[in-house]
């Protein structure tokens, strides 16, 4: 059986914060910060692609200048 999560591609806030077990003002917190990967606006809308998210923990959660350098070294 499939769970709710393989369909989706683009999950809110909320959601975001519940994999991770934070709040969601802890996660604004964090995307403030650039500690995480950045959402995707769309009109007043806010979303993480739920792929994005997945690599970033399984890159072991990088902040956002570790990721940057890491894609101009493989220019």
């Amino acid at each position: 059986m499939s769970s709710e999560s393989d369909h989706e591609l683009l999950i809110p806030a909320d959601r975001v914060a519940l994999m991770m077990n934070i709040s969601t003002r802890t996660l604004w917190r964090l995307v403030s910060a650039k500690k995480i990967v950045e959402p995707v606006r769309i009109g007043g809308s806010v979303r993480w692609n739920i792929a994005d998210v997945h690599r970033w923990v399984a890159e072991g959660c990088p902040e956002q200048s570790a990721r940057e350098n890491d894609v101009r070294r493989k220019c």
